[in-house]
Formats: C-alpha cells, structure tokens, sequence
C-alpha cells in the first residue's frame, strides 16, 4: 500500500467530516467512511453518558437498536475496553475468559480501538474496528491521525446548538416519539372541567351599616376593629365641640327671650298699649325654646351606638378620627361571623359561562393547604372596576354546610369552575382569544 492513494483517502475522509450537520452524520461517516482507509468488517462507535460507554453507531445500520443481543452484549463488552487516551490492537488469543464466546460469536479476532478525544485529552468517543486480519503499524498511525480530525469535528458539533427545527426533527425521527405525539393528541381530548382563578375575599353576606347619624366630624371610637359588640354598646361618637358651644348659645338667648317677656308682661299692667309685645316676646320665648331643642336633639345623636350583636367592620381608626362626614356616610358594618361569605371579583377578560350554584374553592393566603368551598349564588350583570381597578364582574359565594368559616376580611384566590370542556380547548382557550382580539378572525 503506498502512501499517496492512503494520503489523498485521508483527505477525502476528512473532507466529508468536516461538512456533516450534525452528529448523527459524524457517526455516520465514522463507522462507515473510514473503511475506505483501513478495511474491516464491523465498526461501533461508543460515547459516555452517566459513567458508562453507550453504542451511538455501528457500521452498515442507519440506527442502533440498544436492546438488540449483539448492541446488549457489545455494550457490556465496551466497559472493559482499556481508557488510557492510545490506540490498542486486541486480539481473541489474549481475551477474557468472560468475554471469549460473546468474542466468538460476535466479532472477527482482531480489533483496533481508537479514542476520539480532544487537544486538552478529554475522552469524546471510542471508535471499535474489528476484522479478521492482524492491523498493521501503518494503519494505526493513519486511523489515528483521521481520528483528531474526527475529535475536532466532535467538538465543533457539539459547541454548536442546533436550531429548534433541527431538534424537533431529530426527535420526531426517533420511533418512539411518534407514539408520545399520538399519546399526547390522545391526552388533548380529555374531558376536563374549565376553571379561572379570580381574587376573593371573605366578607358578611348580610352586614348591617351603621352610618353617621349628622353632618359632623369623627371624635373618636370606643371599639376596635374586628370587635365583638353587643346590643347598646357604645361604636363611635361624634365631635361634639360646636354643639355645646350652639347650646349655649342658644340657652343664653332663651334666658334673654324669657328676661324680655318677663318685662312686656309687667308693662302690659300698666299700659294697655304694651300687651300687644307680651304676645311678641312669648313667640320669641318659644323659637328660642324650639332652637334649644334641635340642639339638644343633635347632642343626643353624637353618640352611635350598636342596634344589634356582631363584630364591627371598619378600617383603622386614625383613618377616621377628624374626618368631616355626611348625613349617612358608611363608617362601619356590623356583621355575624356565622354569616360568612365570600365576594369574588371575576376579570371580564378571565369570565367564563357559570353554572347555577357554580362550584368554588377558595385558597386563603393565611392557610393555602386548607381550601374552603362554596357555590355562587349571585352575580352582577355589568362589571365594575375592582379595588384593584380592573374591570371585573362581582360574585359572591355561600360556604357549603361543614366548612370551617374564616374570619371575615381574609383574602385569598377562589377557583371557579364551569362546564366540562376538552383539555385542547382549556390550554388554548386564553391564546385563541388573544389571537382573535389582535387578527378578528
């Protein structure tokens, strides 16, 4: 064999190397293109995953089925091949007892591994040649030389990420994932019940307001929020400072009033012109008597006090202390605890079609392990805009008999589920939608 047909051989091996896509074609050309430098009957090609050498490729098969006898045994047999980064020449005579008949039965007498491995000595591959015939010094040497081209390649592939179309199609190409497509077209039409996740809050279904009896400002509170008061106890007063000054002021008057009448009716004794003023100062007697009346009658209001049992509803106190108020502005609710329900502020963008009576359960942020449910029992036809301003539609929820009742004012996530729909349609239900909005179609 002469050196020139060999050289212009190697170039052309490594020519092809060099232009493969992928891996795949790299062990291709590997375990196929190289006989045409060194003849031999069988090729393999070995790469490590998870501490042990698995068969990637063999020659003259377009892909390796690793549960075949002879990949089982060939891949049991690559174990105890030697590691040491050099080219080793074995032959039948010197194999192991334990590996003789698989040897016999599977492979010619002589093989040539060679390492495919990187400048820096990193193991990338081992390549196993077999054929009948000793190897000679010369194709070693040449096997080894085409095998750093082959190590550079390796590592070019493998630094190079390919596309999402290429790894889509290589896994398409494998026989297995054709049954995960049909496995998950199949999961597609399960039948599943289509849900939402809205903000909920626990609230009083039928909370009594309590609000400001007068035009006023907020004095001061004597409960706590969120406590416990009974029938007659004392939830906020007003400030009374301009009352008792109008009081006096209108006393002070009255006695003026009275001092005037007093004086008309003696003058009326004497003279018969003055009784015409006793019936003028009575009258005024009596509007300061009425005037002094609506102040006391206000007075009386500054106080509100509870008309029933239950807990009081509101938001800090100092928010309110020295706050103008209006004639029937909400200050507080009085709710029972018994009466807990829950308010559920569903986007328009997230709204699905409920049922009557829709089942929800809600996952409080204090107890997230420990949901509630409930069934919908009243909905808003328009939506509004939320606390959180997002237009939503406002629902509210009754607790099912048995459930623990939360404290009311706890927030949480409520999930509201609807009709039984496909899984398709539940996975791809909000990017339809998205697509519909943006394209109309």
């Amino acid at each position: 064999m002469s050196d020139t047909p060999d050289l212009g051989v190697l170039l052309q091996i490594e020519a092809r190397a060099m232009a493969a896509t992928g891996l795949p074609s790299l062990r291709f050309t590997i375990v196929n293109e190289t006989h045409a430098l060194a003849s031999y009957r069988q090729a393999a090609l070995f790469e490590q995953q998870m501490g042990r050498l698995s068969l990637q490729a063999a020659s003259g098969l377009v892909s390796v089925a690793n549960d075949s006898p002879f990949a089982v045994w060939l891949t049991r047999f690559a174990q105890r091949l030697p590691r040491d980064g050099n080219v080793h020449c074995l032959d039948f005579e010197n194999a192991a007892p334990d590996d003789k008949d698989g040897w016999e039965e599977w492979l010619p007498d002589h093989l040539l591994v060679v390492p495919v491995k990187s400048a820096d000595g990193k193991e990338l591959a081992i390549a196993l040649y077999a054929r009948e015939t000793p190897w000679s010094e010369q194709e070693v040497q040449l096997l080894g030389r085409l095998h750093l081209t082959y190590a550079n390649c390796y590592l070019a592939l493998k630094n190079r990420r390919p596309s999402v179309w290429a790894r889509l199609g290589n896994w398409f190409g494998r026989g297995r994932a054709k049954w995960w497509l049909l496995l998950l077209l199949g999961a597609m039409f399960v039948p599943v019940r289509l849900s939402v996740l809205a903000p909920a809050e626990v609230i009083a279904l039928n909370a009594l307001a309590v609000a400001a009896p007068q035009d006023g400002v907020i004095g001061a509170f004597a409960v706590a929020p969120n406590g416990r008061v009974a029938t007659g106890d004392l939830l906020f007063s007003l400030d009374d400072t301009v009352l008792t000054n109008k009081r006096q002021v209108a006393q002070k008057a009255l006695e003026v009033a009275r001092a005037d009448a007093h004086i008309a009716q003696q003058r009326a004794f004497d003279d018969v012109q003055s009784k015409a003023e006793v019936a003028v100062a009575l009258g005024k007697v009596r509007e300061k008597e009425a005037e002094l009346a609506a102040v006391e009658e206000q007075a009386k209001r500054v106080e509100v006090r509870a008309d029933r049992d239950g807990v009081a509803i509101f938001s800090d106190p100092n928010d309110w202390i020295g706050r103008p108020v209006q004639t029937g502005e909400r200050v507080m609710q009085l709710a029972q605890p018994e009466d807990a329900g829950m308010l559920i502020w569903l986007g328009t963008s997230d709204a699905i079609e409920l049922e009557e009576d829709a089942p929800v359960r809600m996952f409080l942020h204090t107890d997230p392990l420990g949901p509630r449910d409930a069934r919908v029992f009243e909905s808003s036809y328009q939506s509004s805009l939320s606390q959180d301003g997002v237009a939503s539609y406002r629902l509210r929820a009754r607790f099912n008999d048995g459930e623990p009742l939360p404290r009311i004012g706890l927030r949480g996530t409520a999930r509201l589920s609807g009709e039984w729909v496909f899984l398709g349609y539940y996975l791809f239900r909000r990017p339809l939608a998205t697509v519909r909005e943006w394209t109309g179609l």
